[in-house]
């Protein structure tokens, strides 16, 4: 049996480069990681193409953070992450000024790029109506909802507003922009990231411009990041360290990993597997920088965080959410949910409503399986110690 080396934590030699053949090689033959196959010493190679001091990305989380959070990562050394999605140009021109006065050192940006569904009347009313006996039991008219996306695509009107600032990273989630608004991004300099839940999307995103990967387990919190499959399909989800090794051997740019990575052990583990770096999330929602909510908060430091399922109920997509009633009522995964971004709006007041008597029962709750080294603690303290991973003196014991 061979141990697999992680230098900064055991020192070991590496091995050789491997070939690279159709299937993963057995453990005995892996190819050392491309984090120190391809880095510079105590440094993965994420460092050198970001620009960062550790390979530590804080994944974008929209609904719980501005740019307090990503500040706060990025001036620990790590790469912050704004969320965009949720973000009008005016909201967005105000962050990207607090991120340019708040920091010199670099800093992503994350945006969705899902197509809009045609309108349907019918599904919508139909959701309403599965949703009129909660909304009755808060006093709720159902007709008096507005219809809204909630979550809008990356366009023109939004590289607009970016392209005076020319932000060093811009990440995507469900796949990448059209390429004339791909190249315009590139244009300016930044560096790209997208998340793919399979080699298949990995290597999509390779051809189509992508500079590195984000492999995102299944195990991640919040939105499934997967675009050349269906929800949920059969065999086309896996855990991060299942598809990690498998993306690292099939890719020639450098893979993030992303699900489950709450603290250094994790982090090693990822970086053993081929992880040139790692995104957090859920570890970040306790942060004082975080605008996670109190209902939230109590969720995530109660019991209840243990229990997480993929739902559709809250956007129309599957995301992982600690269960709460509206899951357990209304699904998980509800076929009558409208199309992404469309559930939204119809179970917007049922949340405010809960939230306002200090309920969670009808907020999305995001989160991924491991909560454990979830911390309510400075963001760059986690950042820290989960970059303890690449530091030549190793984890801590």
């Amino acid at each position: 049996m061979v141990r697999l080396s992680i230098p900064g934590v055991d020192d070991l030699p590496g091995q050789a480069p491997a070939v690279h053949e159709p299937c993963p090689a057995p453990i005995s033959s892996m190819p050392p990681p491309a984090a120190w196959r391809r880095g510079s010493p105590g440094v993965s190679v994420l460092g050198d193409l970001l620009g960062i001091e550790w390979p530590v990305i804080q994944a974008p989380m929209a609904g719980v953070q501005g740019s307090a959070l990503a500040l706060a990562v990025s001036n620990a050394g790590g790469l912050g992450s704004l969320p965009c999605a949720m973000l009008t140009p005016e909201a967005l021109l105000k962050e990207l000024l607090a991120l340019r006065n708040g920091t010199e050192r670099p800093y992503n940006v994350n945006f969705f790029c899902h197509r809009m569904p045609p309108p349907d009347a019918a599904r919508e009313a139909a959701w309403r109506a599965l949703l009129s006996p909660h909304l009755a039991a808060y006093g709720i008219d159902a007709a008096a909802i507005a219809s809204g996306p909630g979550r809008m695509p990356f366009d023109d009107t939004l590289a607009d507003v970016l392209e005076a600032f020319k932000p060093p990273v811009v990440s995507f989630h469900f796949g990448l922009p059209e390429p004339a608004l791909l190249a315009r991004v590139k244009g300016w300099g930044a560096k790209v990231l997208s998340s793919a839940t399979s080699v298949d999307e990995g290597l999509w995103l390779q051809a189509h411009g992508a500079d590195a990967v984000i492999a995102q387990g299944l195990e991640a919190g919040g939105h499934r990041g997967h675009f050349l499959s269906g929800d949920l399909e059969v065999g086309t989800h896996s855990g991060l360290f299942a598809l990690l090794p498998q993306m690292v051997q099939a890719l020639r740019v450098p893979v993030i990993a992303a699900g489950g990575v709450t603290d250094a052990r994790a982090a090693a583990a990822a970086r053993a597997l081929g992880a040139a770096g790692v995104q957090a999330g859920t570890a970040y929602l306790l942060c004082p920088e975080a605008t996670t909510s109190a209902v939230h908060r109590a969720a995530l430091q109660s019991g209840a965080a243990v229990s997480t399922a993929l739902t559709n109920v809250f956007t129309g997509r599957p995301a992982r959410s600690i269960v709460n009633t509206a899951m357990r009522e209304l699904g998980p995964m509800n076929p009558q949910a409208p199309a992404f971004p469309g559930a939204t709006a119809a179970m917007a007041p049922l949340r405010a409503a809960a939230e306002a008597l200090g309920r969670s029962d009808w907020s999305p709750l995001w989160a991924g399986q491991n909560a454990s080294g979830c911390r309510a603690v400075p963001a760059a303290q986690i950042t820290r110690d989960i970059a303890a991973a690449w530091r030549p003196q190793g984890i801590p014991r």
